[in-house]
């Protein structure tokens, strides 16, 4: 009798285990699938080592202008960006290697180290933050994922990831939407919002084609929710992945040529 029982708990176990398992194992897939979208995005334009030219136009309600910028990287954690024009704003560079950030301003000759409560300032006026430009923080260690279909939809075409800040994440956002294209996971758009969950900007991706040796979005838009007549523009002119750079690229010396 006490086997009979037995036997019937064991086929009760594996009849719930072949029921279970798929949907435990589709979880384990998607939460892989979300993290390697998230990882390709932050690492878009990043390489062992990049170097490339970019235009940023600015839009506000004020004025309008245009910059040429001129940019290293190496690894996750090292980058160097330098404005080349216009003339009033050249020379103006910006450094980051690992958690620390140096901005350097010609006119007065003079390094600022940027402290880390100004990473969700304005950089040069554009509507894109120091974070967005040297990306110190990554989505997929500071944010909990999951894929979701709140922007998406039902269209095939398109994946979609949503994050919500890890209790103990130095993080701006409150919680960020985003959307790849399926085929590829390259990005359409990064929706962010606020700790109350408020939208506040939209970045769109666009113009994709061949840059360097990858195919990537050569274009980059931010729009301000609250001010749909603004945005800031950056087009990738030129790039370059994997080449050899000096040490003394990421140094303060290197900052002020």
């Amino acid at each position: 009798m006490n086997n009979l029982s037995g036997m019937k708990r064991s086929s009760l176990f594996l009849l719930l285990f072949s029921f279970l398992a798929p949907l435990f194992c589709a979880h384990a897939a998607e939460s892989l699938n979300a993290k390697k979208i998230l990882d390709k995005v932050d690492d878009l334009f990043r390489g062992n080592s990049s170097k490339g030219v970019m235009t940023m136009k600015i839009v506000t309600v004020h004025w309008t202008r245009t910059l040429k910028v001129e940019w290293w990287s190496e690894g996750k954690d090292k980058s160097l960006m330098r404005i080349l024009s216009p003339k009033k704003e050249k020379g103006t560079a910006t450094l980051r290697v690992g958690n620390d950030i140096w901005n350097y301003l010609p006119k007065v000759n003079r390094i600022i180290k940027l402290p880390s409560s100004m990473m969700s300032a304005s950089w040069m006026g554009s509507h894109f933050t120091n974070d967005d430009l040297v990306k110190e923080s990554r989505m997929a260690d500071d944010y909990t994922f999951e894929l979701t279909s709140e922007g998406a939809g039902k269209n095939p075409k398109v994946l979609e990831v949503t994050c919500y800040p890890k209790p103990d994440a130095a993080v701006v956002w409150g919680k960020i939407l985003v959307v790849v294209r399926a085929v590829d996971y390259l990005p359409v758009k990064i929706l962010y919002y606020d700790e109350d969950r408020k939208l506040v900007r939209i970045m769109h991706f666009s113009h994709i084609g061949p840059l360097g040796n990858r195919v990537l979005p050569k274009v980059m838009r931010i729009v301000p929710e609250d001010k749909p007549n603004e945005m800031t523009e950056i087009t990738y002119e030129a790039m370059t992945f994997d080449l050899p750079l000096p040490a003394r690229t990421f140094s303060l010396r290197s900052l002020r040529q």
